[in-house]
């Protein structure tokens, strides 16, 4: 387990970090942050993780940028993991907002850059999952923005030798057995199996 015993582990992100922890409640969600701290209850009971849910539905980076000194600094994790990416593109595919006010990739890397920059002086860790489209068409319009974008964390997690979670890279695989519509209605917001998945992913990388 790379973790250390004790430790204070914050997920951040958007709507598939938050799941639930908003609107409905329940401090961890519902969705693969619950799975990961269940598991880690269940088999390290004595490493006494402690994690943090700090996702918030809608956000980018942009937003993020916004909440980090409150939401991650102020907390003072020991791990923190980092989900972000999928409005960022999203916004662009259905125009929810004109473009010059576009999360461009540029903007993107630069502000993660940022934000990992500030956080890293004081972690023990950090875990960079890529943003994910249920698509594996990579000629599709909206996978082929998402690659992109999830090649930004690839980059900073080789630059700053941080764990690193290729969810795009799991779905293509788990995508070659089922169908989409088995694990989202949207290609994006998962059912619990989705959401295990993912969980299962993320505790891999972290034994």
């Amino acid at each position: 387990m790379k973790i250390h015993p004790h430790s204070k582990l914050l997920m951040i992100g958007d709507s598939i970090t938050d799941c639930g922890r908003i609107y409905e409640n329940p401090p961890l969600g519902t969705g693969y942050v619950r799975f990961v701290d269940d598991a880690l209850q269940k088999k390290y009971p004595q490493l006494e993780i402690e994690i943090i849910n700090k996702g918030i539905s809608g956000d980018t980076v942009r937003d993020l940028k916004k909440r980090w000194q409150r939401d991650v600094l102020d907390l003072n994790p020991d791990w923190l993991s980092i989900m972000i990416g999928i409005n960022d593109v999203w916004q662009q595919i259905d125009s929810w907002l004109p473009q010059n006010e576009w999360v461009s990739i540029d903007e993107y890397e630069r502000t993660l850059g940022e934000l990992i920059l500030g956080a890293l002086p004081s972690l023990k860790g950090l875990i960079l999952m890529t943003p994910y489209h249920l698509q594996p068409d990579k000629s599709d319009g909206m996978r082929a923005k998402m690659d992109r974008y999830g090649n930004v964390l690839r980059e900073y997690a080789q630059k700053y030798d941080a764990v690193f979670v290729d969810t795009q890279a799991l779905f293509d695989a788990v995508l070659k057995e089922m169908d989409a519509t088995d694990l989202s209605e949207d290609r994006i917001h998962m059912n619990a199996a989705g959401h295990k998945i993912l969980a299962d992913a993320f505790l891999e990388a972290i034994e």
